[in-house]
């Protein structure tokens, strides 16, 4: 039997718009006698829909959506099947009301096959807000050239159940096991997982271990795109029944693929994604901004440079997303910033292509300097004049951005947002953190990556200059700063950010107390130190943009640290 994995990219709540899609997808393979065409997780809605699945009229809507489908398919030539995940109402009173469920289409008729047994509620993951959990796992018996098929359907979370190979699970059945009586032909996954770093190469063990517990082929289909904060990465397979890997879609990319069953046991594959993990992390952030844009209808970003790694990374991502002519950028100058950063950060734009500025801002803090020196408060100094500066470019920053219907990219880093070394209504600005999840020592290492010559055929894909270094050794290699007095560097704040941010990753990916970090050798007064700041800079995360997640623990909807506590 062949196959369609349609790995799709769907906009959250735009069921005619991801319908239509589905549609296409049909009516270009009418002619290629495919059996089955296997959709992502919550393909119709979109995944994570979150609380759009409290709107009652929605599943109206999702049922008239359907209905419309199945008519359109009865209109094509040849008969075809297809797997879509849906959110799919109860007719009881308790809540929750849904399940998250898969049906299979067909011409003139739609029915429920599937309904998703795990529902996970850690990270990212609030499930149980919306669904309840299935009991029995899902078989198919689908005809296909006068052959009768049994075919297991789970849902994402259904096959994570390995917990020697993923340390943990959901409490619950085990949704493989009661499967491995059956005799099955194939088992399908359909799944919306987001991207994490080496998350790929989790999946497949975990796909490959159901494979040969139950003996029989696996087909992995996973949603791609971004999704506010999320990004989902695709990378769907197909595995033998011995859990080799046979076929694969490209990661980061909406695509089709087409795979034929019994192929699957013969040649050996060799895969063509042989990317190293810094380009994987460049392509990801770059799927975020460029769907965060395109479905938040912003059609250009601005950016405020300063002659810094940071912004310098941000923005090379941002022309990787959007084009150079989308991105704009400002440089703001104070009396306090070196000719160096304003010469790197000029640089770095002409290299890059973009639209950019110059707005000094030595005579606005004159301005404020002013009117708060008149005040009963005083002429402002310390940090308080340190925040102004950046408060008054943030505001520059956002009016542009409001003018010109621009997204502004902020460009802080995890380790700032970490520790608080940032500025609420300052550099926290702006409608998308594109770096939020990445600590200051794996924004020096990607940039290095950007630098180097293995990251030719990446720029390439980008339309990113093919040859020399983007950022340049002059922003890589200067010390950290924010330039907001006189020969300020961020270590006179900071720890070093090799050491901080191994203390920080303890603190926020481990979870580990402060005791255990003391003991695995770090100094007890900067551990103290940056676990203070840590939990003082509560209030200010609160008030962050949304961030794009890459890493197992982010500051985003899966960081749930109350502010006021001890």
């Amino acid at each position: 039997m062949k196959l369609a994995l349609a790995q799709l990219n769907p906009i959250i709540g735009d069921l005619d718009g991801n319908a239509e899609k589905i549609f296409e997808i049909c009516k270009e393979l009418n002619n290629k006698n495919v059996g089955l065409v296997i959709t992502p997780e919550l393909s119709l809605i979109g995944y994570p829909p979150k609380d759009l699945l409290f709107n009652p009229r929605l599943y109206e809507k999702e049922k008239n959506t359907l209905n419309k489908l199945s008519e359109r398919l009865s209109n094509l030539k040849h008969n075809i099947s297809v797997l879509i995940g849906i959110a799919e109402p109860t007719l009881e009173l308790e809540i929750p009301k849904l399940y998250n469920s898969v049906i299979l289409l067909t011409k003139d008729s739609w029915q429920i096959v599937a309904r998703k047994q795990l529902l996970p509620t850690y990270d990212v993951f609030d499930e149980k807000r919306y669904f309840r959990a299935a009991d029995n796992s899902s078989i198919l018996n689908l005809n296909y050239q006068e052959r009768l098929w049994k075919v297991g359907i789970t849902i994402c979370e259904d096959i994570w159940v390995e917990p020697n190979i993923q340390n943990e699970k959901i409490m619950g059945k085990d949704p493989i096991k009661s499967l491995e009586e059956e005799k099955l032909d194939l088992l399908v996954n359909l799944s919306a997982s987001p991207f994490i770093e080496s998350k790929s190469q989790l999946r497949q063990r975990i796909a490959a271990k159901a494979a040969v517990r139950l003996s029989c082929p696996v087909i992995y289909v996973n949603q791609v795109g971004g999704n506010d904060e999320l990004i989902f990465d695709g990378s769907s397979f197909a595995l033998n029944k011995q859990g080799k890997i046979r076929y694969e879609l490209p990661a980061f990319k909406e695509s089709v693929g087409l795979c034929d069953i019994s192929s699957l046991e013969k040649k050996p594959y060799r895969s063509n994604q042989s990317t190293t993990s810094q380009e994987n992390l460049f392509r990801a952030l770059v799927l975020g901004v460029k769907d965060y844009a395109r479905k938040c209808n912003f059609n250009s970003a601005v950016i405020g440079l300063s002659g810094g790694i940071d912004s310098a990374l941000v923005a090379a991502i941002a022309v990787a997303a959007l084009g150079n002519s989308k991105v704009n950028a400002i440089l703001m100058p104070s009396p306090w910033s070196s000719p160096g950063s304003v010469k790197d950060a000029t640089a770095l734009a002409n290299r890059l292509g973009i639209n950019h500025q110059t707005i000094p801002i030595s005579d606005v803090m004159s301005s404020y300097n002013d009117v708060l020196s008149n005040s009963i408060w005083g002429m402002p100094t310390g940090i308080t004049a340190e925040n102004l500066q950046s408060r008054i470019r943030g505001t520059i920053l956002m009016a542009i951005a409001n003018q010109k219907n621009h997204l502004l990219l902020s460009t802080g880093n995890k380790s700032e947002l970490a520790v608080g070394y940032c500025t609420l209504y300052g550099d926290m600005n702006g409608g998308l953190s594109v770096i939020g999840d990445l600590y200051k020592t794996s924004v020096f290492n990607l940039c290095n990556w950007i630098d180097d010559e293995s990251s030719s055929c990446c720029r390439n894909d980008f339309f990113l200059p093919g040859k020399g270094e983007i950022i340049s050794s002059e922003i890589r290699n200067k010390p950290p700063s924010a330039e907001l007095r006189p020969d300020q560097l961020d270590s006179d704040s900071l720890p070093d950010y090799c050491i901080l941010d191994r203390i920080l990753k303890g603190l926020i990916e481990q979870h580990l107390p402060t005791e255990v970090l003391i003991e695995k050798g770090f100094d007890k007064k900067l551990v103290n130190k940056v676990a203070n700041l840590l939990k003082n800079a509560e209030f200010k995360r609160y008030q962050a943009p949304p961030l794009l997640k890459i890493s197992h623990q982010a500051f985003g909807s899966g960081w749930k640290k109350p502010i006021a506590s001890r």
